[in-house]
Parts: C-alpha cells; sequence; structure tokens
C-alpha cells in the first residue's frame, strides 16, 4: 500500500485522461453539462414534489411558483457546477502544459464549486455544506486509515455520536430559541419538556385536562367485551404508574416513572414499525410470491436494532437526566452532558458514519454560532462557502485519484450525474502517482455496479 506519492506531475494531454472518446476540450465540456442538466432537473424535481406531498396539503398557486423557481435555480447550480469542473480541468492543462496531483480534480472541483455555490439559494448552502462536509470528513478519515497513518478505532462512530449529541442537548436546554431543525428531533426523542423556553406548569395542566377527557370518553359502558375491560386495565396501569412520585425540579407532567418508560416505549414502538415497514417494503415483491416468509422477515433480530436504539436513547436520558435533579435536588442544563452521553452509548446499537458525522458537524455549526453570538468566537465571512468548496473537492479528487476512499453511493451519484463520464475519464495516466488508481477504480465499478465501458457522441 503506497504512502505517499511517487510522482506529483504527469505528462497527459486532455485527451488521454479527462475526454478520451473526444478530441474536443468544448465538445466533452458540453456533453457533460447538458446531461448534467437532464439528471439535476430530475433529481431536483423529485425532492420539491416529495417535500410538497410532506406538507400535506394542496400547495397555492405561489407556494407552486416558488417551488418551480427552485427547482430551476437548484437545477442551474448542480449542472453548473458538473459543467465548469470539466472547463476547469482542460483550463488548467493549457495553462501549466501539465496536469499535478492538484489539478487533476481538486483545484478544478474547488473553483467550479466556487463559481456553482453563489447560485443557489443562500438558505440551502449551510445544508449543502453540512452534507458534502459529511462524507468529505469520512473520506479524509478513509484515506489517512488506507495510508496507515493510523488506526481505526472500534466503535468510534458511537463516541462520536454520544460526544455530539450531549452537546447538542445541553444547547437544546440552554437556548432561549431552539429553531434549528436539529432541535425539533431532540424535542421529539428526548423530552419536549426541558427547552428552556417551555412552560411545563401549562402544559402539565394542559396534559391533565386532556387525560381526565380522555378517561371521560373512552369510560365503556358495556362491561362484557374483552377488549374494553383490557382497555380499562391498561388504563389503571397507567393512572397508577402516573401517580409515582415526581421530584418538584422535574418539568415533566406525571410521574418519573411514567416520564421514563412512557417515552422509552413510545420510541421503541416507532423505531419497530419503522424498520418493520421498511423491510415489508423491500420485500413486497418476494412476499406476493412467497407469503410464508412474512412471520421470518418481521421476527429477524435485526429488525430490533433501531427500536432498541431509541427507546433505549430516549429512556435512559431520561432516568438519568431525573436521577440527577432527585441528586442535586434542583435542575441544571449541565445535566445534558452525562445523560446525553450515557445514553448516545446505545447507539451502539444502530451505528451509522452518516448519522454519527451528521449530528457532530451540527453541534459544530450551534456550537460555533453559539460562540459568535456570545462574542468569544469571530464571525468568519465566507466560511460555508469556503467549506463548501473545500469538502467538494475533496470528495473530487476521491473519485478520480482514489476512489475505493469514497463512499460508494457518493460514487454513485457522481457517476449518474456525469452519465458515466466520471467512470470513462481513463485513470491510467494517473497509476504514475503510485495509488493504483486504474486498479481500484475497477473495484469500486464492479461494488457499485457501474460500467465505464460507454460511448458518447459528444
Amino acid at each position: 500500500m503506497p504512502t505517499k506519492f511517487s510522482k506529483f506531475v504527469i505528462d497527459a494531454s486532455c485527451k488521454e485522461y479527462v475526454h478520451p472518446w473526444t478530441n474536443s476540450c468544448i465538445s466533452a465540456t458540453a456533453g457533460l453539462g447538458l446531461h448534467a442538466i437532464q439528471e439535476s432537473l430530475r433529481i431536483y424535481t423529485t425532492v420539491y414534489l416529495v417535500t410538497m406531498a410532506m406538507r400535506g396539503k394542496r400547495p397555492t398557486k405561489d407556494e407552486i411558483k416558488k417551488s418551480l423557481m427552485g427547482i430551476l435555480q437548484s437545477t442551474a447550480f448542480l449542472s453548473w457546477s458538473t459543467f465548469t469542473f470539466s472547463m476547469f480541468l482542460c483550463s488548467f492543462r493549457r495553462l501549466t502544459g501539465n496536469f499535478n496531483v492538484l489539478s487533476v480534480a481538486f483545484l478544478p472541483s474547488f473553483f467550479s464549486s466556487l463559481s456553482a455555490i453563489v447560485i443557489e439559494r443562500p438558505s440551502r448552502r449551510a445544508m449543502l455544506c453540512l452534507y458534502v462536509s459529511n462524507i468529505a470528513t469520512e473520506t479524509l478519515f478513509k484515506m489517512g486509515l488506507w495510508r496507515g497513518y493510523y488506526s481505526s478505532v472500534p466503535n468510534g462512530n458511537v463516541y462520536i455520536f454520544a460526544a455530539s449529541i450531549a452537546a447538542l442537548l445541553c444547547l437544546y436546554r440552554n437556548s432561549d430559541a431552539n429553531t434549528d431543525s436539529i432541535f425539533r428531533i431532540i424535542k421529539f426523542v428526548a423530552s419536549p419538556y426541558e427547552a428552556k423556553n417551555h412552560r411545563h406548569n401549562q402544559i402539565r395542566d394542559r396534559g391533565d385536562r386532556r387525560d381526565m377527557q380522555r378517561d371521560r370518553v373512552q369510560n365503556p359502558i358495556s362491561k362484557s367485551n374483552i377488549f374494553i375491560e383490557s382497555l380499562r386495565a391498561y388504563q389503571r396501569l397507567i393512572s397508577w404508574i402516573k401517580s409515582f412520585g415526581r421530584h418538584s425540579a422535574c418539568p415533566h407532567p406525571h410521574s418519573c416513572a411514567h416520564f421514563v418508560l412512557g417515552g422509552g416505549s413510545k420510541l421503541f414502538t416507532i423505531g419497530l414499525s419503522v424498520q418493520i415497514g421498511l423491510k415489508l417494503v423491500v420485500q413486497l415483491k418476494t412476499l406476493f410470491s412467497k407469503p410464508h416468509l412474512l412471520k421470518s422477515i418481521i421476527f429477524q433480530k435485526k429488525n430490533f436494532n433501531l427500536a432498541v436504539f431509541l427507546g433505549g436513547f430516549t429512556g435512559i436520558y431520561r432516568l438519568v437526566s431525573c436521577s440527577l435533579r432527585r441528586l442535586n435536588d434542583g435542575d441544571n442544563s449541565i445535566h445534558a452532558l452525562p445523560a446525553g452521553l450515557i445514553a448516545g452509548l446505545t447507539f451502539v446499537m444502530f451505528p451509522n458514519n452518516t448519522i454519527a458525522l451528521y449530528v457532530m458537524w451540527k453541534a459544530l455549526q450551534l456550537l460555533w454560532n453559539k460562540g459568535i453570538e456570545n462574542g468569544k468566537l469571530p464571525e468568519v465571512k465566507g466560511f460555508i462557502i469556503g467549506l463548501y468548496c473545500f469538502s467538494t473537492a475533496v470528495l473530487f479528487h476521491a473519485a478520480m485519484v482514489e476512489p475505493q476512499n469514497l463512499r460508494s453511493s457518493y460514487f454513485k451519484f457522481l457517476h449518474n450525474l456525469s452519465g458515466g463520464r466520471l467512470a470513462a475519464m481513463n485513470r491510467i495516466p494517473l497509476d504514475q502517482f503510485g495509488l493504483e488508481t486504474s486498479k481500484y477504480l475497477e473495484e469500486i465499478l464492479i461494488k457499485t455496479n457501474t460500467t465505464n465501458k460507454l460511448t458518447y457522441s459528444f
């Protein structure tokens, strides 16, 4: 395994490396751009339509017009980024007379991203930056791991998630305006009662009134029905659990036991339903021909992983939070740190690099913003754009020079966006860098079920 580049400069023409299917740089760039427009339009039309459908209401004319403009603007952003990547590749080659380890992908991608991100709406730039930085972080780690600079840490993503979610939980409990989307997730999963600006007394009163009304509505007339009797028994059990003690510092209604068990069981049920539901959708075709497989599909052990993670996280976080309030005879936002760290370890049941890195980057973003608000950190103009361009450049460098270190799903995304031209670009000249690029390209093509055996008219 090579640990350093054997050469910095390679003497290859644009045709030999960038577009072996045509002699013309202009023709190759135009072909890539035209295909990118079609693919980008398909991607963003799907995204915006799904977003509109998820709102659950009929869109107004203004909303439809806004969505159409959003589709066109996002399509222009992504297709321009793809188009100019090829343009900058050939331009750098003409300016310097050769390709080097930076100009084969990194620098062209950086400048193409810089020229494209200004087209996209400012409100979407932070989200795009967070997305590509997530994948770039994983890619850079894999690059160092592949070179032998360090070794992998078992369950490293679990520790990243636990530390990051603990920081986010502390921010959630210590912020007056939790407007970020991540806080809405935390509110649902961890606790809706612990936000700094939450008026728990009013909500507790409303919750008690709703419980009383529900008890009256659900109070059955008939005593002979087994289902109704079971329902009554369940209601009595819940009422009994609610009657347990609650510390005066606890912001939740009812008892701590109800707070812990109710939240944990609710999230466990949601996680199990989601996991089984997705499994059934994926296996729907198989179930039609082999319905006897239903039981084995539902009761697979791994179907419970998401449920155990969600239910365990919620239950443990609430248990530790209530215990600390009792132990210290009061509430403090700092309690979220140990509670979040301990609860975050349940991520071991559902480890996922994408989720762990997303939570990490979101925590860093919000901590930095908090530091700026408090005057402790400087506000760096253009930081989001700079980080986006750097991260995208890292991803394109990996796709071209060391594809084995790029996430397979992102390689496939670039392959589809370019109409396969990403794979058709000749990697043999890049083998002079000593990274066995052409060999690993063949491996990633097999892994992603893609091909570089394509023909293009331009």
